[in-house]
């Protein structure tokens, strides 16, 4: 099988709207390969589609819904819903197909489409493959004839279903009162669920990002601006303070004093706090190979074993469900807790967090500083070559930083799956050697030929 993607990036499609890949005929065309690959059997099919708040939505929706009913599937929109609540909604609704329409973190300009199995799980690359062959196949190939055409729906209770499921995540009787938490949801698709489970739960909540209008997803708010919380949390004198991104999938923390905590503290809480419960499955954890060299050293003198994937919270979750584990995640915040959810999610990820601020009774300033990271340098660059990390002067500058850092640290250099930019890392005991050594690929990678 051809292995080159045309369409699918590292988390389903993504891209500017009205251009590439995100026009309505293409999305249209999605929904017509989907279909036809999801159709198996003689019942009638059917679909679920969750959206974010942007103003491309409103075009997204309805061409997938024409491509899904047109081969035959029944469409069941649920409007705007955080992408672990499709996921979870796909295999309890028992949807044969689930699908989010969602650029997650980045701004209103972009859009994307992610696929959920009749599992709720995402689709494996081999999947993703066979749809983008039938994406490029022709339109009026193997239609169902006038009867056999879909109809479609929109769903309005499905914010219920959600915050009930996110809320039966705690044990019976727990409660948040007493707690005054910021709650950031970056105008997207958990404004209107995500504060309504803090406070049934007992919280008072100050929300941000709770006024989406369409272009404003992800400006100035969620977890890819977390210094809004961050002033918010000391402004209100709060405990803690969540936020999420655009469709909710991922989460930062600010700690009572404004510190901003990352997944990879995150991580280590959540695993220390699991092994002493005997709840982490066979004490290993998984997470990518961006997440900091000192989790994996703290984890080990906690008896927790790691393993490392490639970027990507769906390789982490493939790991998760090959070995029957149960705690994994990335340093960007998706925490993945597959007792619960078949997908990160951001809200309930924040109620394990909540969890043991409750239980634990500390600030989260010492609760979240669980181990001392060591110093990481990350930047994106942009480049003209066609194949950047095959020239040769990048290759003899990556193995040049390695012989430097000499065992010490990491150096980790990918193609972004989403953008057109490299990402390049570096991880070492020796901060500004480490950044020095990022800023040679950098420029390696910006002029190779």
């Amino acid at each position: 099988m051809n292995t080159k993607r045309k369409y699918f990036g590292t988390d389903g499609i993504r891209g500017k709207v009205n251009a590439a890949s995100m026009t309505a005929e293409t999305v249209m065309r999605v929904g017509m390969a989907a279909g036809r690959y999801f159709t198996r059997g003689d019942h009638r099919h059917r679909v679920v589609i969750g959206k974010d708040t942007r103003l491309s939505g409103y075009m997204f929706e309805p061409a997938l819904t024409a491509g899904f009913v047109a081969v035959g599937m029944d469409v069941i929109m649920f409007g705007p819903m955080p992408t672990p609540g499709v996921a979870m909604l796909t295999k309890a609704m028992r949807a044969d197909l689930g699908v989010m329409i969602t650029a997650s973190h980045n701004s209103f300009d972009d859009n994307g489409i992610k696929l959920f199995g009749p599992d709720g799980f995402k689709l494996c690359d081999a999947a993703e493959l066979e749809i983008e062959a039938l994406m490029d196949s022709a339109f009026d190939e193997a239609l169902p004839g006038p009867h056999l055409t879909g109809r479609a729906k929109r769903l309005y209770d499905v914010d219920g279903r959600y915050i009930e499921f996110a809320k039966n995540t705690m044990a019976p009787g727990f409660s948040l009162e007493g707690l005054k938490i910021v709650l950031d949801c970056a105008n997207g698709a958990a404004y209107k669920v995500a504060p309504t489970v803090l406070w049934e739960l007992g919280a008072e909540v100050i929300p941000l990002g709770v006024e989406p209008n369409g272009f404003n997803i992800n400006k100035d708010c969620g977890s890819t601006c977390p210094e809004a919380i961050s002033k918010q949390v000391q402004k209100h004198g709060a405990d803690i303070g969540i936020a999420l991104d655009g469709d909710a999938d991922r989460l930062v923390i600010s700690d009572e004093k404004g510190n901003i905590i990352g997944g990879d503290q995150l991580l280590a809480l959540t695993a220390q706090a699991w092994k002493s419960k005997g709840k982490l499955n066979e004490n290993t954890v998984v997470t990518s190979i961006m997440s900091n060299l000192g989790l994996e050293r703290f984890l080990a003198g906690e008896g927790i074993d790691l393993i490392r994937t490639q970027v990507g919270d769906r390789y982490v979750v493939e790991a998760l469900r090959e070995r029957g584990l149960n705690l994994g995640g990335e340093q960007s915040g998706h925490i993945i807790f597959t007792d619960f959810v078949s997908t990160g999610d951001g809200l309930v990820a924040g109620l394990q967090i909540l969890v043991e601020l409750v239980r634990q009774g500390r600030p989260a300033s010492e609760l979240l500083s669980v181990f001392k990271p060591l110093p990481q340098c990350l930047k994106s660059v942009g480049y003209k070559a066609a194949k950047p990390l095959e020239d040769a002067t990048v290759k003899k500058t990556v193995a040049a930083a390695d012989k430097q850092l000499d065992g010490t640290g990491r150096i980790i250099i990918r193609e972004s799956g989403t953008e057109p930019l490299v990402r390049v890392m570096a991880e070492g005991e020796d901060e500004s050697l480490i950044k020095r050594l990022v800023e040679d690929i950098c420029n390696a990678v910006e002029h190779a030929a």
